[in-house]
């Protein structure tokens, strides 16, 4: 693993060797790919302003999230079916994720179930992410399913009343492979996605099964079902954000789905600014995933207010190219490089950065 020395390198050696349908599946965004292109664009249009003669030896990247304690402010996002990049899935995921002191976030439609990561990786800070089935009874089982498996906190979708439209999907007839199912399921619910339908047979899914109707009153319903924090995951609004702590949300992931929902929408690096201000008067921790690549690319989001960042598609990389070796290589790259940008910048630890610390390129083209 030592000779891969960027997500870059991990993603072009993963793209290689994953099948056609199941690297399209990882990879692509919804509809023309704008956002998909603009969630990198957007953070390479911020530049870094570093300080100069500190007196900086050191740098410690230790942060808190909801009360744990972490070794770094780089966390792995939910993403579905991960045995399909590797045999160990999910399992392999959590424990790199255990190994490097991280948050490690199920995907309610995972190929390892709740009690199989939790026994894989039982000291890991567990985050379980929801959809909210059509069938109540459903999604309150997986709540109290993750609740006694010791999961942290139910990160809830809110972006997602359906699939956005993911032409390479519906080109390759997506399905998941006979050999996998849904492991948070039994039945149906479990076997449903193997059937395309003519078209994606995640959106066949999804469109059959998945609650379009919610509102936020969905979150009041949660809170009478667990007493595990609450993260509503997919906010591009300030407006939303002050709704969602309002419905009593302990915390604010703004993301866009990977850009795989509404193409056009802002990169989230670009919302995270709004959503920051909106609920600066509240008790609640801001987040953020999309685009993430670099250490400054996390550098960058912490200097705008977010508390920590989340991965996706690097942690799927890292899985397919080594499994947990590979995922932990993964997590080192942004940590050497979350450490060099500190030091360099010279801020020693996240209380030491500063709004300043980052502008928009537009600041210098006016010169």
């Amino acid at each position: 693993m030592e000779k891969y020395i960027s997500v870059k390198e991990l993603e072009d050696a993963a793209i290689s060797v994953l099948p056609k349908a199941a690297r399209d599946y990882y990879r692509s965004g919804a509809t023309d790919e704008h956002t998909l292109k603009e969630n990198k664009r957007a953070f390479q249009r911020l530049r870094i302003r570093p300080k100069c003669l500190v007196g900086l030896t050191d740098c410690n990247l230790r942060t808190n999230v909801l009360g744990d304690e972490l070794s770094m402010p780089v966390g792995i996002s939910p993403t579905a079916m991960q045995k399909m990049a590797h045999p160990d899935g999910e399992i392999a995921n959590a424990k790199a994720a255990e190994m490097e002191g991280v948050i490690f976030t199920l995907s309610t439609i995972a190929t390892s179930s709740i009690e199989e990561v939790a026994k894989a990786a039982p000291q890991a800070v567990k985050w379980f992410q929801l959809y909210i089935y059509k069938d109540r009874e459903v999604t309150k089982s997986l709540v109290l399913r993750a609740e006694k498996a010791g999961f942290k906190a139910i990160v809830l979708t809110v972006d997602t009343p359906f699939f956005g439209l993911r032409r390479a999907d519906v080109r390759n007839k997506f399905t998941l492979p006979e050999h996998l199912r849904l492991a948070n399921f039994e039945g149906h619910l479990a076997t449903k996605i193997h059937a395309s339908g003519g078209g994606s047979g995640l959106s066949t899914y999804v469109n059959n099964l998945f609650d379009k109707a919610l509102t936020w009153d969905e979150i009041k319903w949660l809170k009478s079902v667990t007493k595990l924090p609450i993260i509503a995951k997919g906010i591009l609004r300030g407006d939303d954000a002050v709704k969602a702590v309002e419905a009593g949300c302990a915390g604010i992931l703004v993301s866009n789905h990977g850009a795989r929902q509404l193409d056009g929408v802002p990169a989230t690096i670009e919302a995270l600014p709004e959503i920051v201000e909106a609920v600066k008067n509240y008790n609640v921790e801001v987040y953020l995933d999309g685009g993430v690549t670099t250490g400054t690319d996390v550098y960058k989001a912490l200097t705008l207010g977010a508390k920590t960042v989340f991965v996706g598609r690097p942690a799927l990389w890292g899985l397919t190219v080594g499994g947990q070796a590979g995922v932990q290589r993964m997590l080192n790259i942004f940590r050497t490089e979350l450490e060099s940008t500190f030091q360099l910048a010279g801020t020693s630890s996240i209380a030491e950065i500063t709004k300043d610390m980052v502008v928009h390129e537009s600041v210098y083209s006016k010169l």
